[in-house]
């Protein structure tokens, strides 16, 4: 079942988009904390966001680029802004496609149905797939998932990435100037808190696998893989 984030803040509309994606056999999610859009999106982890413009706290804009440093979903921006640059905004920012207010809630779901078949579906490129392969753990970068022993889990784009790194780079230690040179490309806006809760939030999505300790702390040196399943698995 295909998951999409509403992101608006008119209830009745939020509320009647809900309805008509469960009765197309969608799960949809409403945000209600319009300050934690990128936490409901990590949490979520949806197929498509339907985001309006005119939001509380900061605009679709602007969550529409937080979004798009995390994940390449297809985003549906819906707004009663009808201008041309406000179209251009949207598309500039990051998003796939732009419907105006009032709208049928049939082109909605047609909109969203398009997106999801060429992302996903039958209209998705068809091309090789690229995976990193460690003692049987899979790791799909472009689909942010890993698998293990028939246990998928989604990852955010940082987590595939560190995690990425982690399986190429195995058995060296990685140091934390290394990870963040490699993660952020510019490292003056990025707090020296960054990296421990990265790795915290790898070490996590690595349990919900069934995966504990994979990742070490080599005191004064950085992280290190250790790849414990293969002795789960054996």
């Amino acid at each position: 079942m295909e998951k999409i984030l509403i992101v608006e803040d008119d209830v009745k509309i939020a509320e009647l988009l809900q309805s008509y994606l469960e009765r197309y056999g969608y799960e949809g999610k409403v945000v209600t904390k319009f300050d934690q859009v990128l936490i409901d999106f990590e949490q979520f982890q949806p197929h498509l966001v339907l985001l309006d413009i005119n939001l509380p706290t900061f605009d679709g804009y602007y969550w529409c680029r937080q979004i798009r440093t995390i994940s390449t979903c297809p985003i549906i921006f819906i707004s009663a802004r009808s201008g041309d640059m406000d179209q251009v905004m949207a598309l500039e920012n990051g998003g796939d496609d732009y419907i105006t207010k009032p709208f049928h809630y049939e082109v909605i779901m047609a909109k969203i149905r398009s997106h999801l078949r060429r992302v996903y579906g039958e209209y998705a490129p068809k091309l090789a797939e690229r995976l990193v392969e460690l003692e049987g753990l899979i790791l799909y970068p472009e689909r942010l998932e890993a698998s293990l022993n028939g246990i998928t889990t989604i990852f955010t784009k940082k987590e595939a990435e560190l995690l990425e790194m982690f399986l190429i780079g195995y058995p060296k230690i990685m140091s934390r100037n290394k990870i963040l040179e490699k993660l952020w490309d510019d490292m003056s806006f990025v707090d020296d808190n960054t990296v421990s809760v990265n790795m915290t939030r790898l070490r996590k999505k690595l349990a919900e696998m069934g995966v504990e300790g994979a990742i070490e702390t080599v005191r004064g040196a950085g992280y290190r893989l250790n790849p414990t399943w293969k002795k789960e698995s054996q």
